[in-house]
């Protein structure tokens, strides 16, 4: 009895993990080579935004500034997925847990108040053009980068502070990684203050940067009604991106939010693998698809990349020969 009390107060069991038998190994080298697409095309981006001068603008800074937060948000997920894939136990340290939530709950806020800068320097771009250089200054894109970081940071290191300091009585966790609110869940007294801050955090990294993209996609879209049909058309191709980024992930975070806000243990296990995954799965992949297939700035760049390193192979077999 001691030793799982002891166990109870170390580790966290994951429950919703099944036991696929030889199924796990196709699972595991599914996963890894999404991970490894997300990592290999995420650093393709930011490589291509810091090496390419023509690059060095706004809209394509805060487009790396994405992509590192995807190789974020994917390390502080996918290594630990991969392991309990293969594993037969699924327990996590409480420490390990803690720093699970941190790093997943500071890449969603980070890609959500990113996200809100991209509309804010579209609809600048979009609606006030002749102000766009003199407000979308390198320092007011510095101030906003480190604005988008720096708030996530201590917002969710306090959210997390207040979950640490409960009494858990129990460790069963029916997830596939660690959340907040399920740890929370297993606590021996009030939670009231926990469940404010989360109120909190979702009401202003949520739902505000929400109606903030929609009011300034509603002026560029006014903009736009009294513009010729050539602006509309470069308005929409530098739009495009930014909207589907943006409607994939606001669709990828309700999803989760709907099953933490549900009684997940009454759900088909399959339907709860989906909800709890496609969050952590589509968006960092989605990203580099998005902006590198669709943004011809990028993508001409990328192909030029590309047609060099055969040609520089060539010579090299020529000098060689």
């Amino acid at each position: 009895m001691q030793s799982n009390n002891s166990l109870n107060l170390l580790y966290f069991q994951f429950t919703l993990f099944a036991d696929f038998g030889p199924l796990r190994y196709l699972f595991f080298s599914l996963c890894l080579l999404l991970y490894m697409t997300i990592v290999s095309a995420n650093v393709a981006i930011i490589l291509t935004v810091c090496l390419e001068k023509s690059l060095h603008q706004p809209m394509y800074i805060f487009i790396s500034c994405l992509s590192f937060n995807s190789l974020y948000g994917s390390a502080g997920f996918f290594p630990r997925f991969l392991m309990d894939i293969l594993s037969d136990t699924h327990l996590i340290s409480r420490p390990s847990c803690f720093i699970q939530i941190y790093v997943i709950y500071t890449y969603v806020l980070c890609e959500l108040t990113l996200l809100s800068i991209m509309a804010y320097d579209r609809f600048v771009a979009i609606c006030q053009p002749l102000h766009y250089h003199s407000k979308i200054t390198f320092k007011m894109v510095s101030h906003l980068v480190i604005f988008a970081v720096l708030y996530p940071v201590f917002a969710i290191g306090f959210l997390v502070y207040l979950t640490v300091r409960l009494p858990l009585c129990g460790n069963k966790l029916n997830r596939l990684f660690c959340s907040n609110l399920p740890v929370v869940q297993l606590s021996c007294v009030d939670t009231t203050l926990n469940n404010i801050v989360g109120q909190y955090l979702l009401v202003t990294t949520i739902f505000i940067p929400l109606f903030f993209v929609l009011y300034t996609y509603l002026r560029i879209l006014l903009v736009c009604r009294r513009s010729s049909t050539e602006f509309r058309g470069k308005a929409f191709q530098t739009c495009l991106p930014h909207i589907i980024t943006f409607i994939t992930y606001s669709l990828s975070v309700f999803c989760e939010l709907s099953l933490t806000r549900s009684e997940a243990d009454k759900m088909n296990p399959i339907i709860t693998v989906v909800l709890s995954l496609q969050y952590l799965m589509i968006p960092p992949i989605n990203i580099p698809l998005v902006y590198g297939l669709n943004l011809p700035q990028i993508k001409g760049v990328v192909v030029k990349f590309l047609k060099k390193v055969p040609a520089k192979k060539k010579l090299n077999l020529k000098m060689h020969i």
